[in-house]
């Protein structure tokens, strides 16, 4: 069975802050350890359980986050962005589950550092309902007619995880107390703890079934600034609901996530151009 493992890194045990997940913070080196360490548990239980191979996409921030020279040397890496894919970029129906190692909670949601893709986007709905990154990376999973076998994370996205995804293996590495505090487990007991629960996700693959994707795909998304939301108006088919709200709909889940990325690349142009306040008296 060939194996695809997506690696965020706010789910990861140990970490809880801004100042670790931002490349040059001062614990962003460690986070980094903390990360590589948590995959190679990942791609540790996938080839425990009779993986033939393994796909590691780095899926955070500017996806360049790993140790490259600690990372488990069995697994091939996806480096970098942008990717046409974003968070489950490289997946194929040659791959028989996908394992969501170090996820989180929707932005709107409680959760460690919980946000949906960007920070720019208050929140994103799919038809009516909130969703997060596992579960659209999980639709186009489903367009390769690929299951998704395995979340790691905080309780939030693991309990959303059960709720969402039939048959999926969670690994609980730390509780959310706050947007920015865990109680996380140590290290090394979160990394045994997803190399068993990785163990078991491939074991099962054969059981699992990819989720459904809806007949329609509508996309809303919450915008933090309106010069944002103006902009993402401009997309062919969007329509803009209020002064932060955008919505649009599109055929297909590789579709969606280009929109997304289209949408929070627009938000960043816009945030950037935007003009100082002007204090008329």
């Amino acid at each position: 069975m060939d194996v695809y493992i997506s690696v965020d890194m706010e789910g990861i045990s140990g970490i809880a802050t801004v100042d670790q997940i931002a490349r040059g913070g001062h614990g962003y080196p460690r986070a980094q350890q903390l990360m590589t360490a948590e995959a190679n548990a990942a791609i540790e239980g996938a080839f425990d359980a009779g993986a033939d191979s393994v796909a590691v996409n780095d899926s955070h921030g500017t996806m360049d986050n790993f140790l490259q020279d600690r990372l488990d040397e069995r697994a091939r890496l996806i480096t970098g962005s942008p990717k046409a894919q974003c968070m489950a970029h490289g997946i194929g129906g040659d791959h028989g589950v996908a394992l969501f190692v170090g996820y989180h909670a929707a932005g709107g949601c409680p959760g460690v550092l919980a946000h949906s893709f960007s920070s720019f986007f208050a929140w994103l709905k799919l038809g009516d309902r909130i969703v997060s990154e596992a579960e659209i990376n999980a639709l186009l999973a489903a367009e390769h007619g690929v299951p998704v076998g395995l979340v790691t994370g905080d309780d939030q996205i693991c309990a959303l995880a059960q709720r969402r995804f039939p048959g999926v293996v969670t690994a609980t590495v730390k509780r959310a107390e706050g947007y920015t505090a865990a109680d996380s487990l140590h290290p090394r007991r979160a990394q045994a703890l997803v190399r068993a629960a990785a163990a078991e996700a491939v074991k099962n693959a054969g059981a699992l079934r990819p989720v459904a994707i809806p007949d329609r795909l509508v996309l809303t998304a919450g915008f933090q600034i309106p010069t944002a939301a103006e902009s993402a108006a401009d997309v062919p088919g969007a329509v803009r609901l209020d002064e932060t709200t955008v919505t649009c709909e599109v055929s297909d889940p590789s579709s969606l996530i280009g929109l997304i990325r289209v949408w929070y690349s627009t938000a960043a142009l816009a945030a950037r151009s935007r003009l100082p306040m002007i204090d008329v008296r």
